[in-house]
C-alpha cells in the first residue's frame, strides 16, 4: 500500500479552545473563487437514495463526488489540516467525504455523536459549506464541550437540547469537530440551498476498519495518504 506523508507547517492554533469546545469554525477557509466550481460539482453528481449501496435518509439529497479534484482540494486544505491534526494528535488519513443538502421542511435531526473509532479523538469530522447557513436553511446546531463523555452509550439527556447553539456564517466556512461532540442538522424552513460536504478524517490506526465498510458507504477515492500532526 502507498504510504504517502504529507508534513503540515505548524500554525498558530488555540488548542485550549479545542480542547474546551470540541469544534472551530473557521471562516472563508475555502477560495471565494472555488465555490462555483464546488456547487456545479454538488449538483452534478447527486444522486437518489436507491444508487447508494446503502439508502440514504429521506428529506436530503445526496451528492456522490469524492472524486472531484477542487472537493479534494477542500479536503486537504492547510487550515483543515492543521486543526484536524491538533484534533487527533497522530498521524492520520481522509476517510471519506460526500456532499449534504436538507430539503425544504427537512432535514432535523436529534442531537447525536458521531462516534470516534478507537479512542475518544480518533475521528474528525468537517462541514465545509457551499452556500450561506443559518437558521433559516436548517443549519448545524452543537452542544460545545460535550466532547469527552463519561459513556458515549449513555441516552442523550433532554435538557442538551437547550444548550445547544447554531452556527451561522458564509459560503466558505469550514466547522470542524470531534466526532464525538453532540451535534445536529435543523429544519431547512425556507427551502433555501443548503449544499454542503461532510468530511471524515481518522487516526491511522483506524484505517483497516474503515475500509472494511468503505464499499458499503460508496468510498471510491484513495485513502492511502498519511498526514501528520502539526
Amino acid at each position: 500500500m502507498q504510504n504517502n506523508t504529507t508534513e503540515i507547517k505548524q500554525a498558530t492554533i488555540d488548542r485550549v479552545a479545542l480542547v474546551r469546545d470540541g469544534y472551530v469554525l473557521l471562516r472563508g477557509a475555502i477560495p471565494p473563487e472555488w465555490l462555483d466550481s464546488l456547487r456545479a460539482a454538488f449538483d452534478d453528481n447527486i444522486r437518489p437514495s436507491e444508487q447508494w449501496p446503502v439508502p440514504r435518509g429521506f428529506g436530503w439529497q445526496h451528492s456522490l463526488l469524492d472524486l472531484d479534484a477542487t472537493v479534494q482540494a477542500v479536503c486537504r486544505l492547510p487550515a483543515v489540516l492543521e486543526v484536524v491534526g491538533a484534533m487527533i494528535g497522530e498521524r492520520y488519513f481522509l476517510a471519506q467525504v460526500e456532499g449534504r443538502e436538507p430539503l425544504v421542511g427537512q432535514g432535523h435531526q436529534g442531537l447525536h455523536r458521531d462516534l470516534s473509532a478507537h479512542r475518544p479523538g480518533d475521528t474528525v469530522q468537517a462541514l465545509a459549506y457551499f452556500d450561506d447557513f443559518g437558521p433559516h436553511n436548517g443549519a448545524t446546531r452543537l452542544v460545545a464541550g460535550t466532547h469527552r463523555p463519561a459513556d458515549t452509550s449513555d441516552p442523550i439527556p433532554p435538557e442538551a437540547e437547550a444548550h445547544a447553539q447554531q452556527i451561522t456564517g458564509n459560503a466558505g466556512d469550514i466547522l470542524v469537530f470531534d466526532a464525538d461532540l453532540l451535534h445536529a442538522a435543523t429544519v431547512n424552513p425556507s427551502g433555501a440551498r443548503r449544499r454542503t460536504i461532510l468530511i471524515s478524517y481518522r487516526a491511522e490506526s483506524a484505517h483497516e476498519s474503515h475500509m472494511a465498510t468503505a464499499e458499503l458507504r460508496n468510498v471510491r477515492m484513495d485513502t492511502s495518504e498519511r498526514f501528520n500532526p502539526p
